[in-house]
């Protein structure tokens, strides 16, 4: 007869523990098994307590090989609350003599099989198994090959795809929190918003009526913030137009041209004045100083009606110039695609609440571009296309599996939140234009490619390094940091290409997040090389923690002073000049609630959860140990280094560019 003493470790947090009777079963190389064992109930009644080891004695009455896998079964105790059981773990020890002190020996046959998830009555039958990550090539035994399998069939039947819109990335095929279950679902412990200023303005459909009563509103709400405050003071200043194109919270539009678009209605000699005395728009094109922002995506698309009040989007064409002050200004906007009499250049020179106003109409479309494309598609639904095919594809033993899980798995309960109320009809985000340009989603998904999220790639494409690009100096430390970890990361695990290219289980992964996320993106829909391999795992994490917090983070400071970024206008974009004064163009600007009701959002948005996972900071016990430790300091100490040169850099700064230093960077996409 076989005997071991089996310890089940109950997670050390209050809520872990459960009134639930615990069934065990230890299972062999062979598939023969033990009887399953009641843990918890009986004479000897032990209690899974938060923090526990609860011991229990298995016997055999046939002989049993290497225990591989240990199966777990909840069932509900009569009487008793129903709770979930997080289980941290199972260890095993086989006994010999009938002794469960041996020396030694008995120590060489210690065996963990890990869980570190939440266990519940309806889940039916649990199986674990040990520690050690490996490909399925690797397998040596039958059972834990078919255990992989089994795990599969299972995620594929609680998770599958649907489509949320057309032409856009498939998402999960949930429409509740709740049905993600405890272990893909979280909590976001709120840092605590004020938002008490903000909230007094739902009744007020009207405009603002004047600058005065928007900036003591501002007073109010931004009192604190140095980043708002500092938009503010340069909003309408031409030279900070241009750096929000590089720093701003939307950084992805902006792209330098050696040609002027054919649909632009400019002259070498209408932009002369504007441009060095000795130079021409020729030679400025040829010295590649000259940079375009397009937003063609919004063409066509059907604005909203607000407080009963039709809105209006634009598509701009907007000129910029490289200066030797290292300044990127604005030279030119043209606010429709289609040139025409209807449709004038704005300059520079034109009347001043002219030109502020054709600034605030690209704002605007920036706002809809940032928060569609830049943040929506790029970040948040890229995340959750992963997410889903990882769950899907690749068991929890599969060591891409343990690196991608802590930095996607959020995705899924904040993209379900989202639809269900952000993205939602009435919802935040409709009331100000954006829900209606969910229409412009496919032809983002459209003209996004592959090589742009890998963002040196996308840096290296525009062909400039302007010392202003601050958002530069993070994003491409932060992501060699992280292709470093990810290389060593799959060195240890594929030691030649091959290995990849016949892991058939990384095969399925890739190809579904082509298939169901981006087949006509320059996506790779199979893998044939590490370096393949490495590249796109860099940009799935880095877009997930850092882009998102370049984006999300930063919105906030540079939308809190509402003319900087509204998010809809009342009127259609101007078809002349010099019939505007500046107060006027209040009345264009977004009402007093759609303004306020869309600042609530961007607060909650915007603030770092208190209980925040920094990157690569780590609470999965897969990174607690072994090389897989080893790899994660190695990456840490180089964050490290990261966060303080920035910091350093930092206080030499007018306006403090914070979003891409890894301290401030989420794990995941969170919020």
């Amino acid at each position: 007869m076989d005997e071991f003493q089996v310890a089940m470790h109950t997670s050390p947090f209050p809520t872990s523990g459960t009134y639930s009777i615990v069934q065990i079963t230890l299972i062999d190389s062979e598939g023969v098994e033990t009887l399953p064992i009641t843990v918890n109930a009986g004479a000897e009644e032990r209690h899974l307590l938060p923090g526990s080891a609860c011991m229990v004695r298995v016997c055999s009455e046939v002989a049993l090989g290497k225990v591989v896998l240990v199966r777990l079964h909840l069932e509900a105790r009569t009487g008793f609350p129903d709770l979930d059981w997080h289980c941290k773990g199972v260890e095993v020890r086989r006994m010999y003599s009938g002794q469960s002190e041996a020396a030694g020996q008995q120590d060489e046959e210690a065996e963990f099989f890990p869980c570190s998830r939440w266990l519940r009555s309806v889940d039916g039958d649990v199986e674990l198994r040990n520690r050690h990550l490996c490909l399925f090539n690797s397998e040596t035994v039958q059972i834990l090959k078919d255990h992989r399998l089994k795990e599969l069939q299972s995620k594929q039947r609680h998770i599958r795809w649907r489509t949320f819109a057309d032409g856009v990335p498939h998402c999960v095929d949930m429409t509740s929190v709740k049905d993600l279950g405890p272990n893909l679902s979280y909590t976001r412990q709120s840092p605590g918003i004020n938002l008490a200023y903000l909230r007094g303005f739902t009744e007020r459909a009207e405009s603002w009526k004047s600058f005065t009563e928007l900036n003591t509103v501002f007073s109010h709400n931004g009192s604190l913030n140095n980043a708002a405050k500092y938009v503010q003071t340069h909003w309408t200043e031409d030279w900070f137009f241009g750096y929000q194109c590089l720093n701003g919270c939307n950084p992805f539009m902006v792209q330098q041209i050696r040609f002027l678009p054919s649909n632009l209605s400019i002259t070498s000699d209408m932009l002369r004045p504007f441009l060095p005395d000795t130079s021409s728009l020729e030679l400025e094109l040829e010295r590649g100083t000259i940079f375009l922002l397009d937003y063609e995506v919004l063409e066509g698309v059907p604005a909203n009606i607000i407080n009963g009040k039709q809105q209006y989007l634009a598509a701009p064409l907007v000129i910029l110039h490289l200066n030797h002050q290292g300044q990127l200004k604005p030279i030119a906007i043209q606010l429709q695609q289609a040139p025409g009499p209807q449709n004038p250049v704005f300059l520079p020179s034109d009347p001043s609440p002219d030109w502020l106003l054709a600034k605030i109409w690209v704002r605007c479309s920036d706002f809809q571009c940032h928060q569609l494309s830049s943040h929506f598609l790029r970040t948040h639904l890229l995340g959750e296309v992963s997410c889903t095919a990882t769950l899907r594809q690749l068991p929890e033993v599969h060591p891409l599996h343990q690196l991608l899980m802590p930095h996607i798995r959020s995705t899924l309960q904040i993209n379900i939140e989202a639809r269900s109320s952000l993205l939602s009809a009435n919802g935040v985000f409709d009331k100000g234009d954006c829900g209606r340009c969910l229409c412009c989603c496919p032809r983002a998904t459209e003209r996004l490619r592959y090589r742009n999220l890998c963002v040196p790639s996308d840096l290296e494409d525009e062909g400039y390094t302007p010392p202003t690009l601050l958002l530069r100096t993070g994003c491409t430390a932060s992501l060699n940091a992280l292709h470093r970890f990810v290389n060593s990361w799959v060195d240890v695990y594929y030691h030649e290409d091959k290995e990849v290219e016949q892991d058939i289980e990384l095969q399925s992964w890739i190809d579904e997040i082509h298939t169901h996320g981006f087949p006509h993106s320059g996506f790779p829909q199979s893998f044939q090389t590490k370096p393949e391999l490495c590249q796109f795992v860099t940009m799935v994490i880095y877009c997930c923690s850092a882009q998102h917090a370049a984006v999300n983070f930063s919105q906030l400071d540079f939308a809190l002073w509402m003319p900087n970024c509204p998010a809809s206008m009342t009127c259609p974009p101007p078809q002349n000049k010099g019939k505007l004064t500046e107060d006027e163009i209040l009345s264009i600007l977004p009402d007093v609630n759609a303004t306020c009701s869309l600042l609530i959002t961007l607060f909650l948005l915007s603030q770092p959860a208190s209980d925040y996972v920094p990157l690569c900071q780590y609470r999965e016990a897969v990174f607690s140990s072994g090389i897989p430790r080893r790899l994660v300091e190695q990456v840490q100490a180089e964050l490290r280094v990261i966060s303080d040169e920035i910091t350093e850099r930092n206080k030499k700064l007018e306006l403090p560019y914070m979003y891409m230093s890894p301290d401030r960077i989420e794990n995941s996409v969170a919020i």
